[in-house]
């Protein structure tokens, strides 16, 4: 594997349910249940091991940065083995939904930051129960990662539309593909931004809306891409946590095919596309409430395309990326199981009008977390 490919790493968040698929209050128990090596991996790597979320009802992992697709593939596999292990000691189950299908009522984790915001934000942090799909893609710089995060806005809701997984919200069906983009919406910060131009202009603007005493502190500021605060990475936070574990994969490539084709148009000296964020935001909504089930805004003119097509754009436009990464096969691959299949909520919806029983979609989302 080639040393100059840029690493990716993902990082997902897992519901813990019981056998009822009722989601449970359980995270603290479950780690202190697990070998403290698993939990916190040593070495100094990042990745490999399991932390609290905001709600009892949840556990992250992560996996370690990877050059190589098929090496993540095996992460993120073992990431949730690690998980579902954690659960079963407090007789629970992992399983990817980036929201409940069964009505709950979450539970804040009793730590200092969280409780702050739960006092701070009321319903909206009280009812985020969400669980989503972070990708972690290296670059040289904060000066290269702005460049990148000014240019990959417009395609970023193709990735929430691939890997929505969200069709239900308190035991109902919503009406939406991913009812969390629309939850998480609620946060003051969250959603697309505004092109910064350079990293101080980026520095400021954080510094900005943290001098607002709205947000606690700068990890709230939840844009849909933004530089991370403890990698030298971009971080792209736009998706769902996906129900099948091969859809991440495909996620993370077309992020670090996306980081690489900003890279190299700012190289270049090619201008950032200048798309207005109010026309972001309305593609990340609609790409939320339809998913792969209708039409998507193009990157490209703002204007509805079929879902199909929009992804085909996507793939066209980070084409030279992922042939230069070998990632070309495996992508095409991965996305004609993904169409044959359908995302989370699509399967999600099936399962259910079939069933007629969230209680019966959370134990079939079990199974396919695990696979």
């Amino acid at each position: 594997m080639r040393d100059d490919l840029r690493t990716v790493g993902v990082e997902e968040e897992f519901l813990l349910v019981g056998d009822d698929g009722t989601p449970v209050a359980v995270a603290t128990e479950a780690l202190a249940n697990t070998p403290a090596d698993v939990v916190s991996p040593t070495g100094g790597t990042p990745g490999g091991g399991l932390e609290h979320e905001f709600m009892q009802e949840q556990i992250e992992t992560g996996t370690r940065p990877c050059r190589d697709l098929e090496e993540l593939a095996q992460e993120v596999r073992a990431g949730r083995a690690r998980v579902q292990a954690a659960a079963a000691t407090v007789g629970a189950h992992a399983v990817a939904l980036a929201t409940s299908p069964v009505d709950v009522e979450p539970t804040t984790v009793s730590k200092l930051r969280y409780m702050r915001a739960a006092s701070t934000f009321g319903l909206t942090a009280a009812e985020q129960l969400t669980s989503g799909c972070h990708v972690h893609v290296s670059v040289a710089d904060d000066e290269e990662g702005v460049a990148v995060l000014d240019r990959i806005g417009p395609w970023l809701s193709p990735l929430l539309a691939l890997s929505a997984n969200s069709p239900f919200w308190q035991g109902n069906v919503s009406g939406y593909e991913s009812f969390r983009s629309q939850v998480w919406s609620r946060w003051p910060t969250a959603g697309p931004s505004r092109e910064f131009g350079s990293a101080q202009a980026y520095r400021d603007a954080v510094a900005s809306l943290v001098a607002t005493g709205t947000v606690l502190d700068d990890a709230m500021i939840y844009f849909d891409a933004r530089l991370s605060q403890r990698y030298p990475t971009v971080e792209i936070r736009v998706a769902d946590v996906c129900l099948d574990p091969r859809t991440p994969v495909i996620v993370a490539a077309l992020s670090r095919a996306l980081v690489e084709t900003a890279a190299r148009s700012a190289s270049a000296g090619e201008p950032a596309p200048g798309i207005p964020t109010e026309l972001l935001r309305t593609a990340s909504w609609r790409a939320g409430r339809s998913g792969l089930s209708g039409d998507l805004l193009s990157p490209t003119d703002m204007r509805p395309r079929p879902a199909h097509d929009v992804v085909g754009q996507l793939v066209t436009h980070v084409r030279d990326a992922l042939v230069d990464a070998g990632d070309l096969d495996l992508v095409t691959d991965l996305l004609g199981g993904l169409w044959s299949t359908g995302n989370g909520a699509q399967r999600q919806r099936a399962w259910f009008a079939e069933a007629g029983d969230p209680a019966e979609v959370v134990a079939r989302a079990r199974a396919v977390t695990l696979e």
